[in-house]
């Protein structure tokens, strides 16, 4: 489900890109910031179609192994717990996932190196083989697999990150919040919770807010930096030290400030601040949290005369 949140993080990501573009056309940058959320919640059904991909590898590979010419006792009559995980033949028979992976053309089979890899790493970790070696397993136990794997080895594996930037520059960007949305689905079939999968917005307003909070940047970046500016000379600063990505990012707080009085000033200025940190430095938090708060002094005194 994409938050808020991630629409800040978006909406900086795609002025950014246009500035660097010079793409003035709005039109054009909100079927980005479209195309950008879409992708995000790709990323989401993604996370959660790999646990399918990975199982039927690996029921491919029994199965192989056992219609060798010459197969050994273990080949045989394989271990197949992991195939049978009931976390993975939940997601597997999922209607909703099931649609939105055959409309998309979504998969990771095609890279069968990469799915090949995981696999293997995933087969050699403890949290595997302490799954596989228990005396019983149930639902619980079955999620808790997923939930350690995803946590512990495929979050953190190179491989899977660089697989993650080959399919989009913003997918290593999206996994944290993307990454808690697939934990929670996990959550959600041990509790039995269905549906199962969550929405790509948790209702229309926020699809809304994404929309606003882009327009009113773009439009209002003029008078934002001037605001900025003023406040960057009071500090003897000079404007021209200022990045491009902190300019924008104060642009994005400046509007959402602005245009959404029902967000708490306060709210705002951390989300940015964390932000600023996030794509800047230390440092690059400590400026957007010194100018923005001198601007929401400003802006607090503009709400409380009906101005904004």
């Amino acid at each position: 489900m994409i938050n808020r949140a991630l629409i800040r993080v978006k909406v900086v990501q795609v002025l950014y890109s246009n500035v660097i573009k010079q793409e003035n056309d709005l039109r054009k940058i909100e079927k980005e910031l479209n195309d950008s959320l879409d992708k995000s919640y790709e990323l989401y059904n993604m996370l959660l179609q790999l646990i399918v991909e990975l199982t039927k590898l690996e029921e491919r590979e029994q199965d192989e192994a056992r219609n060798k010419y010459f197969p050994t006792e273990e080949e045989l009559n394989p271990n197949t717990r992991f195939v049978d995980n009931r976390l993975a033949q939940k997601l597997r028979e999922d209607v909703t996932l099931g649609e939105y992976i055959g409309e998309n053309l979504c998969t990771w089979t095609d890279n069968p190196i990469f799915i090949h890899l995981l696999l293997d790493k995933i087969k050699r970790s403890a949290t595997y083989m302490k799954y596989m070696e228990a005396e019983e397993v149930g639902l619980k136990e079955d999620c808790d697999l997923w939930r350690n794997l995803m946590k512990k080895v495929i979050f953190n594996d190179d491989i899977f990150k660089d697989e993650l930037e080959s399919r989009s520059v913003y997918w290593n960007d999206d996994l944290d919040t993307m990454g808690q949305f697939a934990l929670k689905t996990i959550k959600r079939i041990e509790e039995q919770n269905e549906p199962y999968l969550l929405p790509k917005y948790k209702n229309d307003e926020d699809y809304d807010y994404a929309i606003m909070l882009l327009e009113k940047s773009f439009q209002g970046r003029e008078d934002s930096d001037e605001l900025i500016d003023t406040y960057v000379k009071k500090e003897s600063w000079s404007p021209e030290r200022i990045g491009l990505m902190e300019r924008l990012i104060m642009d994005v707080a400046i509007a959402e400030m602005r245009s959404f009085v029902s967000i708490p000033i306060n709210v705002t200025l951390n989300e940015f601040i964390e932000i600023a940190k996030y794509y800047g430095n230390q440092e690059s938090g400590k400026f957007v949290n010194g100018i923005l708060h001198s601007v929401s002094q400003q802006i607090r005194a503009e709400r409380s005369t009906g101005k904004f």
